[in-house]
């Protein structure tokens, strides 16, 4: 058509790669499709439920997460919300029922101590992984016991930089794979390309604005939501033209241009 841009002369569609790349890009998109999914789950597991209805991921489960719920301690907040299923209701209760008493060191050592051993210290001993709050010691636990403000910056700051990593990878390598789809208007396969790494460079800058102003757990999930959505543009467009779609015109009148010449 007139009003469409020709082909760049270095774009290849996937008809005119060899099955070895074909087969390569179809199982790299699985992969990550498979991750994607997976990563979907553990955000919606990790994140909902922290403003006490676990049906759901919510504004107030993302300001909760960012900024705290101002009202009880972390232990809480956690019990009530991502840890809520990993011990009995009684023991969970009883422990709540501790903190907001006071959390009183005789009473720890009596009570509480003996149903964090039998049903925490598999993950939170300080050793297994440094990253989860060591619960082995009263003393250990006061960090949790505190009111709760949400993620700490440099807990942030590390989370932050692993995502900016992976993330990026993960874009770069759809890309590449999707640059190989015949899409118009470009501008709309180059914004699909191009917007999954301004949501995430957005994503991740809200999760600090949010501990100053709420309202910016909106930009958050907008962000991620964005995201998700060129993801999964990007994957179908590739996979059915990979191997359903009819080759474009424009591709095989090339083809036949280029077979006319070496004939």
């Amino acid at each position: 058509m007139e009003n469409q841009a020709p082909l760049h002369r270095h774009f290849l569609h996937y008809s005119e790669l060899p099955a070895s790349m074909r087969v390569l890009y179809t199982a790299a998109m699985l992969i990550l499709g498979m991750a994607y999914l997976f990563a979907g789950i553990y955000l919606f597991h990790t994140y909902a439920g922290k403003d006490g209805d676990a049906k759901s991921l919510s504004y107030d489960d993302l300001v909760v997460a960012y900024s705290g719920s101002g009202k009880g301690s972390k232990l809480e907040t956690a019990l009530s919300s991502a840890m809520s299923d990993m011990l009995p209701a009684a023991d969970r209760d009883a422990i709540v029922a501790w903190v907001r008493k006071g959390a009183d060191p005789v009473e720890h050592g009596k009570t509480i101590k003996p149903l964090i051993e039998a049903n925490c210290l598999e993950c939170h001993d300080g050793k297994s992984n440094p990253h989860l709050t060591n619960l082995s010691t009263y003393e250990s636990m006061k960090a949790v016991l505190d009111r709760d403000t949400g993620a700490e910056i440099f807990t942030l700051v590390r989370v932050s930089h692993i995502h900016l990593f992976g993330v990026t990878f993960i874009f770069f390598l759809m890309g590449l794979i999707f640059g190989h789809a015949y899409v118009r208007p470009v501008w709309l396969k180059c914004t699909l390309m191009a917007a999954p790494f301004a949501c995430i460079a957005t994503d991740i800058s809200s999760w600090y604005m949010v501990k100053v102003f709420h309202p910016f757990a909106y930009l958050t999930m907008a962000a991620g939501g964005l995201m998700a959505l060129c993801f999964t543009t990007m994957w179908f467009i590739a996979m059915y033209q990979l191997w359903i779609g009819k080759t474009p015109a424009v591709v095989m009148e090339r083809r036949g241009v280029v077979d006319t010449l070496v004939g």
